[in-house]
């Protein structure tokens, strides 16, 4: 499942980066690695982008950017 597939209030923890280059380090170094817990903490106003925490820190994607990022172990 990839992260932009998620609802509010959901977590669940990486699998990997899809992708390559400047895009997929971007995401390794913002602490996008493989069982990072991440919380869905909202989606704007017109669903794009949307607000998610992890290490205990908020960061937002744009929806096309979440998903590349496949996740497991859904959770409300």
């Amino acid at each position: 499942m990839n992260l932009s597939e998620l609802k509010e209030g959901q977590t669940a923890s990486v699998v990997r980066i899809l992708g390559e280059g400047p895009f997929r380090r971007r995401l390794l170094e913002m602490g996008f690695l493989r069982g990072t817990e991440v919380y869905v903490e909202k989606y704007a106003p017109l669903k794009d982008p949307l607000e998610l925490i992890l290490k205990g820190y908020h960061v937002s994607l744009r929806v096309d950017e979440a998903a590349r990022i496949q996740v497991e172990n859904v959770r409300d």
